[in-house]
């Protein structure tokens, strides 16, 4: 009897209701964010996420409020790409992105574990949800561009992000092999599918430059990036040459732009941003 006299007067829970309120606070959240941009990748291992990190520091340079949101949920790297430690704390409003140097605000299922090494063991619904709460309950206030690192290929965590966020542009990333090219033809065929603008195709590791002779040699081939791009009518944003020292600076959370501005890693991601910059805010775009 006491049970139910405890049960007397609460209304249950209208799971539409709830879903209702949180899409009211996804467009919200979205409407003060100009510009959203998915980073992604038709496999692994081609650098996306070096690329969207390296991406947000140039916008971020330029000038412009950038926030990065990492919906790699089975394996985030942004945290430590940037050297970022931090827990998120909640409060009644929502969470507070963590904030890297002033320049970027961050969000990551890193940022909500205490434990970097346990496993998120989860199917799509719990991830479609968790992407849904990033945008939702994340404080991310005006940005003049939203970063997404997308894990690789086509499945849950990008078709989250397309149907979610059906605003953003899709930068596809490679590396010049013919399998890693093979890919990238899926994932542009994905953004065509949702109808995803695709702001163009980034090439990385696209040559090294040898330390002490000076040569450039194409380890993983030559020009299969732009090949493709040509050959599926997207546009071609640049090549990013492979660097050792990318690779230790990385390992250390110290991305290149802001440890080296003047390497040609450095040039090639202020270039590529360049032409991002000039499509999505037109011919006048401030600070190029």
């Amino acid at each position: 009897m006491e049970k139910d006299e405890s049960k007397r007067g609460k209304k249950p829970v209208n799971p539409f209701e709830e879903r209702d309120k949180q899409e009211k606070k996804i467009r919200e959240s979205l409407d003060l964010i100009d510009h959203k941009i998915m980073v992604m990748s038709g496999k692994g291992g081609v650098g996306k996420s070096t690329v969207a990190v390296n991406l947000a520091l140039e916008l971020a340079k330029k000038g412009r409020k950038v926030g990065v949101m990492d919906v790699d949920l089975h394996g985030p790297t942004v945290h430590n790409l940037l050297g970022i430690n931090q827990l998120l704390v909640p409060d009644a409003q929502g969470l507070n992105p963590a904030d890297y140097k002033g320049m970027l605000k961050v969000v990551s299922i890193a940022t909500l574990m205490h434990d970097h090494d346990t496993a998120v063991i989860w199917r799509g619904p719990l991830k479609l949800a968790a992407i849904r709460q990033f945008i939702s309950d994340i404080k991310w206030g005006k940005l003049d561009y939203l970063v997404i690192d997308s894990p690789p290929g086509t499945g849950d965590e990008p078709l989250s992000v397309a149907s979610n966020i059906p605003e953003a542009g899709a930068v596809v990333v490679t590396t010049p092999q013919f399998i890693s090219v093979a890919n990238v033809r899926r994932a542009v065929s994905f953004c065509r599918k949702l109808n995803m603008e695709l702001l163009g195709l980034v090439e990385n590791m696209a040559s090294f430059v040898c330390p002490h002779c000076g040569e450039a040699v194409e380890l993983f081939g030559k020009g299969g990036g732009r090949a493709a791009a040509r050959d599926m009518g997207v546009p071609f944003l640049g090549e990013i040459p492979l660097s050792p020292e990318t690779v230790e600076l990385c390992d250390r959370g110290l991305p290149v732009v802001l440890e080296r501005p003047d390497s040609p890693v450095a040039e090639a991601y202020r270039a590529i941003t360049d032409k991002i910059v000039a499509k999505v805010e037109g011919k006048g775009a401030k600070a190029l």
